[in-house]
């Protein structure tokens, strides 16, 4: 199977051209072969970058609010129209798509990992199990119900997204549901890939596909309450892509690329985890059950449950 990392820049809060842009690259995969492709964590409709370089902790600071506002407004739904487009386009292209989006649920926005089946449609959408540091100031927990790996061209895919692929728990439970590619999404920095990407691989005696973003402050649009704030700061955001894969010995079948935006692209073969499933199976004949237990809740979590009569 052929598969690529999409290191493209994002269409910072602007859902409709970020859209445009997500179909653009599958329809760049799809020309060029690639039966998956994955794109960056929360890649539609954006990171939430301003939060470390504006006091984003200050508590009923009104710039704050307008910019979560204005962050909430751009956040897509699982049922909207920009994943429709994004479904067809898959659909028409016969492309498995892996994309990190911003999911609004009523007054919250959820760090959302789809999975989007060619044939089937939206077949997964994980939320991010924890926020990581600022970012719990914008995101709401999410929950176990998108731990699940889907059947692709002879593979079983999952992903998980950031810093919640350093959970030993939550690999754990992928790697358990039969994990034969591992997709790990990232805002992008290569200082966030260069080294898990490699050490998932040889955990998991999987392949590990890390896709990452290329995003400057420049890239704020105007009308986003804390752009001025935002573009009088003198550093770089930092977020350069990092997009790399690595095959099941832990050996980079593409090094992380830094900068470039472009897809990134490797063929890979089921038969090479099987090889090296031989002297390590981290759920399977090298685990301990016996002496281990692991249970994961995949019922999706809700603040309330409604009863009526009938």
């Amino acid at each position: 199977m052929r598969i690529a990392a999409a290191q493209a820049r994002p269409a910072w809060l602007d859902p409709t051209a970020g859209t445009k842009i997500v179909v653009d690259q599958l329809t760049r995969a799809a020309a060029q072969g690639v039966h998956l492709v994955a794109f960056p964590e929360t890649f539609l409709s954006g990171y939430p970058i301003w939060l470390a370089h504006t006091g984003g902790a200050r508590f009923d600071d009104p710039a704050q609010k307008a910019a979560y506002a204005h962050y909430l407004d751009a956040a897509v739904t699982l049922d909207g129209p920009q994943l429709a487009t994004i479904r067809e386009a898959a659909a028409d292209l016969g492309v498995f798509c892996y994309l990190g989006i911003t999911e609004r649920v009523r007054g919250t926005v959820f760090c959302t990992l789809v999975a989007i089946d060619p044939a089937r449609g939206i077949i997964g959408a994980h939320r991010k199990l924890m926020p990581t540091h600022e970012e719990r100031m914008v995101w709401g927990l999410g929950d176990g119900h998108g731990l699940r790996t889907h059947e692709v061209g002879g593979f079983r895919v999952g992903g998980l997204s950031c810093w919640e692929n350093w959970m030993p728990q939550a690999r754990h439970a992928l790697y358990a549901d039969g994990e034969t590619l591992h997709i790990s999404t990232w805002p992008g920095s290569i200082r966030n890939t260069r080294d898990i990407t490699r050490f998932i691989a040889l955990e998991g005696r999987v392949y590990s596909l890390a896709v990452g973003a290329v995003l400057d402050f420049a890239d704020v649009p105007a009308d986003f309450p804390l752009h001025d704030a935002l573009a009088t700061l003198d550093e770089p955001a930092g977020y350069d892509g990092g997009s790399a894969i690595a095959g099941p010995d832990g050996a980079w079948l593409v090094e992380p690329v830094v900068g470039d935006e472009r897809l990134v692209i490797a063929d890979i073969d089921p038969a090479r985890v099987a090889h090296e499933r031989q002297n390590f199976d981290p759920t399977g004949h090298y685990s301990r059950p016996d002496v281990f237990t692991v249970t994961v809740d995949r019922r999706r979590r809700a603040a309330t449950t409604f009863v009526d009569e009938p």
